[in-house]
């Protein structure tokens, strides 16, 4: 058992946690911090995910850190390549020293009168004045797997893409993937190369824009500016064109639908085709959107290497699925890309001076601390551009709270519970499956000033670098030894 106390705990070392040392490092100087893993490597999401093609569906410059520039050629980057970044990163800044590898957090309980949560893990406890949830939103052990009738009966094999088996060799096999998200979306097109077909299965269509690989701007300014400077600028032009387009879709979704419905018909050119299996019946960004690099998937779907079908699943047969059509699916190889299990702060119970925590039920305070839990925060990034853009917006204002704490020898820092009379509305605002089955894990959210959690980086970059630490927030002072409010030392 070990017992070890830092000033500030971070649990989580991928793209957030890294990104939230370096904040600490460099806009909080002297903060001691550890990072707690519960995996034996650096780069949570990327170095987890190891099914064929796992990339990004954001442009690597906005989910890329600020502080330091993305040199790749490709703005849709593979996730080996991302997971190198984030190890770099830390490796560079000196961060992995920091980072105790193989230690699950379970829990954590907050002390007003030592001014200190004491955090349970599988090897000991920690304690610390500040902690820092940087986990993400899912469960890390398994994904979301429906009870499939009659799976028991199927011959072939079997897989999610959370758990992919390394010696699984599809080549010259007959491919089904269940889903119709971004994982189903990457796995057609890496698998269709090699695999005798591979049909995507879907209950119902999805969204999805094709994007290049490559930001030609990017590369072209890169010739003659900085790296800093490039990366900045091409920034700031991905932030202005994803926000402008998430602002389309919700203030015009016709338009955008339009817009939508050309993209695929580029690549497919059958209208028919494009109307049974790629216009949904929800709104655009009602779910979140899928990005196809280069287009890749509409080309395995044109060139007959792929192919969808939009049907509803009987059962599984020994030879496949049978729909409700009646129509078998023969299948080598399922592979049951249908969604993640979502968990709040990577699973861990809070306690404060004793009473638990309902998380659900709590209120975001700007999105990152909680209503009554004091030196808290959690990092969640945005559900309609790059995970970073928020995450570090997040890093940099717990940063400067921990920093005002320090300066002005105050002992914690508590967001207020909002009353009664405001409303609690739901964190996320997407009807994806996956968002719904989870949205009572979540804290709520009042739709105002700072109880809200907007999705939009340029209004949240404006608020939170100005963002009053006093607002809506209750401070206490340390507390003086008794030897030294009687004027004595204990030096």
């Amino acid at each position: 058992m070990t017992s070890d106390h830092v000033d500030v705990l971070i649990v989580g070392a991928g793209l957030s946690g890294i990104g939230a040392a370096w904040r600490l490092q460099h806009d909080a100087p002297g903060t001691s911090y550890a990072i707690l893993e519960s995996r034996d490597a650096i780069g949570g999401t990327w170095d987890l995910f190891r099914y064929p093609g796992v990339r990004s569906d954001s442009d690597m410059f906005t989910l890329s850190y600020p502080f330091r520039p993305w040199q790749g050629r490709e703005s849709m980057a593979d996730g080996d390549r991302i997971r190198d970044y984030i190890r770099d990163t830390a490796a560079e800044a000196r961060i992995t020293e920091h980072i105790r590898f193989g230690t699950r957090v379970l829990g954590a309980e907050w002390s007003t009168p030592d001014a200190r949560w004491t955090v349970r893990t599988d090897g000991g406890t920690w304690t610390c004045s500040f902690l820092y949830v940087c986990a993400g939103y899912y469960d890390y052990d398994h994904g979301h797997q429906p009870d499939f009738p009659g799976l028991d009966d199927y011959a072939g094999r079997f897989v999610h893409p959370q758990s992919w088996p390394a010696d699984l060799d599809h080549t010259g096999q007959r491919v089904v993937v269940v889903g119709s998200g971004a994982t189903a979306v990457t796995l057609v097109p890496a698998m269709a190369g090699t695999a005798a077909h591979v049909t995507m299965l879907q209950r119902s269509p999805s969204y999805l824009t094709a994007l290049a690989r490559t930001d030609g701007v990017a590369n072209a300014l890169r010739r003659f500016l900085p790296a800093g400077l490039a990366h900045s600028i091409v920034r700031t032009k991905n932030v202005l064109l994803t926000s402008a387009f998430y602002q389309l879709c919700r203030r015009r979704p016709e338009t955008a639908k339009k817009l939508l419905r050309a993209g695929a018909l580029r690549f497919l050119h059958d209208p028919a085709y494009v109307d049974e299996h790629f216009t949904p019946t929800y709104e655009p960004w009602d779910q979140r959107l899928c990005v196809v690099p280069g287009g890749d998937f509409f080309r395995s779907v044109a060139a007959g290497d792929a192919s969808v079908v939009t049907a509803r699943i009987d059962r599984f047969v020994p030879e496949g699925i049978r729909l409700e059509s009646g129509r078998v699916l023969e299948a080598d190889v399922v592979v049951s890309a249908t969604g993640l299990s979502l968990v709040a702060l990577g699973g861990m119970d809070l306690v404060v001076d004793g009473e638990p925590v309902d998380v659900g039920s709590s209120v975001a305070y700007r999105g990152l601390m909680l209503g009554g839990v004091p030196n808290f925060a959690f990092c969640f990034g945005y559900t309609n551009a790059s995970w970073t853009l928020r995450a570090d917006l997040s890093s940099r204002f717990v940063a400067r709270l921990v920093r005002h704490l320090r300066s002005r020898g105050l002992a914690s820092a508590t967001p207020r519970v909002p009353g009664p009379d405001q409303p609690r509305l739901p964190f996320l605002d997407l009807t994806s499956s996956y968002v719904q089955r989870a949205v009572d894990r979540f804290p709520r959210r009042t739709g105002r000033e700072p109880f809200d959690v907007r999705q939009n980086y340029l209004l949240d970059r404006l608020v939170m670098s100005g963002a009053a630490l006093g607002r809506d927030m209750d401070f206490a002072p340390a507390r003086v030894p008794a030897a030294v409010r009687n004027g004595r030392s204990t030096d």
